[in-house]
């Protein structure tokens, strides 16, 4: 081996060791910083993933577990068990309840027959329910003049209208059916809190 080629060798020696240093001193920064984001939790591998084992059962509630129970047309309502309630100053009918027809199933629903009186004679009769937890109303049947029933042809629950005069289903709810998103005690509670005309007091 001829001089130069000697001292050309021993020159890259030093310089190769020196890369191999620089290179592993790289991979142990590179360690590090991955320890450190991986404990970061706004770094995106510690951010919860959009399928993190949960189903749609760990979020259920109430609405999708509730099943209402099967529902029986009650007789049709007598006179003599008819009792009218309070609506509002601004309403156009007169409303009565039939004592006799009114149930607290297990679903949490106070069913009752309703009947509406116009000023001019004119009547409707309906089969009803409410619903304390959601605060919603359904129409089952409606009377016929010959004591029969037809069976309502939309029927669906809805939210409990506020605002208009005949604010009926309101009325019957607040003073008389539900309290604190619950049925009122039982049926006789109900039936003699109808008849002696004592609308629920908040907070009782």
């Amino acid at each position: 081996m001829s001089t130069s080629m000697a001292f050309d060798f021993a020159c890259r020696i030093p310089a190769t060791k020196k890369i191999s240093q620089l290179l592993a001193a790289s991979l142990l920064l590179l360690g590090a910083a991955t320890q450190v984001h991986a404990a970061d939790p706004f770094y995106p591998s510690a951010v919860a993933q959009p399928n993190s084992g949960l189903s749609d059962e760990d979020f259920d509630d109430d609405s999708k577990s509730w099943q209402e129970i099967k529902t029986e047309i009650p007789p049709a309502p007598q006179v003599a068990n008819l009792v009218s309630f309070y609506v509002s100053p601004t309403a156009t009918m007169n409303f009565f309840i039939d004592l006799n027809s009114i149930s607290a199933g297990k679903d949490g629903v106070v069913r009752y027959t309703l009947v509406s009186k116009s000023q001019a004679g004119a009547e409707n009769i309906s089969y009803e329910g409410i619903r304390c937890q959601t605060y919603e109303n359904k129409l089952y049947a409606f009377g016929q003049k010959d004591g029969s029933w037809s069976r309502a042809r939309l029927s669906g629950w809805k939210q409990i209208n506020e605002t208009s005069g005949n604010r009926q289903h309101a009325a019957l709810a607040k003073d008389f059916l539900c309290q604190d998103a619950m049925v009122a005690g039982k049926v006789d509670d109900i039936r003699s809190r109808l008849r002696s005309n004592r609308p629920i007091k908040p907070g009782s």
